[in-house]
């Protein structure tokens, strides 16, 4: 059997236009709901009554959160004790405009976690590393400070400073209807008749 893999040049890239939503296996649907309302702000969702499962959906920051609830996980996970927190791990990350807002927060709620510091020619990244309730990493970071810098010459990114976007647009409201009507805009111009 001969396969054949198509290559796609980087010069022709997707029409996407974000990142839609995050999906998350949890052993408690209600017990990840209450975290992600409480530690990160997340609002809870209609979701599809088609749906045969048991799961929710939460939105906020113009990213969703999908949990689809697997009683199964609890036979993985043999050990009692608290996962180690390293940044290295597999995570989700979001921006903050005030990582020690964050830090407090996680505090007050009695949240373990864990912090570093990356520097690059003078700038400084703040990282906070914490677990869900079902051991998924979590990162909050001014991230935004670095800026993002194609390597390839043929890399077709727009690099944009979203920070100041979202600032502008009074800390994120409308952020993501703004920057996907800004895109819709764009790409309207560069059509060809």
């Amino acid at each position: 059997m001969i396969v054949e893999i198509e290559e796609v040049s980087s010069c022709e890239a997707l029409p996407l236009l974000s990142l839609n939503h995050v999906s998350l296996l949890v052993r408690d649907v209600w017990n990840s709901v209450r975290f992600y309302e409480d530690v990160l702000g997340f609002c809870l969702v209609k979701r599809p009554s088609s749906f045969n499962f048991h799961g929710a959906w939460l939105y906020n920051y113009g990213v969703g959160i999908h949990l689809l609830e697997n009683k199964g996980m609890e036979d993985y996970d043999a050990i009692n004790e608290p996962r180690p927190i390293n940044p290295k791990d597999n995570h989700i990350s979001f921006q903050s405009s005030d990582v020690v807002v964050v830090k407090r927060r996680l505090e007050e709620k009695g949240m373990r976690y864990a912090t570093a510091l990356v520097e690059e020619e003078g700038i400084k990244v703040d990282q906070v590393f914490f677990h869900d309730p079902d051991g998924y990493m979590i990162e909050i970071c001014n991230c935004h400070n670095l800026p993002i810098l194609p390597i390839s010459s043929s890399c077709s990114l727009k690099p944009h400073n979203y920070y100041n976007k979202m600032i502008a647009t009074n800390y994120g409201c409308g952020f993501m209807e703004n920057e996907m009507l800004e895109n819709l805009s764009m790409n309207m111009l560069n059509f060809s008749f």
